[in-house]
């Protein structure tokens, strides 16, 4: 049932390309494994082994921290209408910060067009591994919107609002790993 491959092939793009949600799985050493759902409108196909998605503030910033400690992470996309399939991607990520020029590159190249309050960094992952399953227990669901909370926080907050929100929330993880959000690039 399960099969593997070496890189992100251009039937797994149009899969990820149809997905409403994915999730995101890291850890460090020790502590907890993050598991988040995301949504896949801010998720980009880099090239045959890249990937990455814009990171919208969060509760915590529980990825960024695994990935200075780590550096292992894995998203999962699972089909919730039409023929049943999971797929994964496995591999290396590093956090692209907000001040750095790479950033401005993905943002205005790969991201062009999304321009979402409360961005706070780019996660992008060296896809090293990419495993396809049949997902037959993964039940059917009909997709029916996005929901606008998160947006509208930080629209409200502001950017002032939302960097003293990083700062209270987001600077250290639960397991008390720093994220480096503020780190200059």
């Amino acid at each position: 049932m399960a099969k593997g491959f070496q890189s992100i092939e251009q039937n797994h793009r149009a899969f990820i390309a149809r997905q409403h949600v994915f999730f995101t799985a890291s850890a460090a050493g020790t502590g907890r494994i993050n598991l988040s759902p995301k949504d896949s409108a801010c998720f980009r196909v880099l090239n045959a082994n890249g990937a990455a998605y814009l990171d919208v503030t969060g509760s915590g910033n529980e990825t960024a921290a695994h990935l200075l400690a780590d550096g292992r992470l894995t998203f999962m996309f699972c089909a919730f209408e039409g023929a049943p399939l999971i797929l994964r991607l496995y591999g290396r990520g590093l956090i692209v910060h907000r001040d750095s020029e790479e950033f401005s590159q993905l943002r205005a190249g790969a991201f062009a067009g999304i321009d979402r309050p409360g961005v706070r960094q780019i996660v992008k992952m060296d896809v090293e591994y990419v495993l396809t399953s049949c997902g037959y227990g993964v039940p059917l669901y009909d997709y029916t919107g996005e929901r606008e909370q998160l947006d509208r926080w930080a629209e409200h907050k502001g950017e002032a609002g939302v960097e003293d929100y990083w700062r209270e929330k987001n600077v250290v993880s639960q397991d008390g790993f720093e994220t480096g959000i503020f780190e200059k690039a």
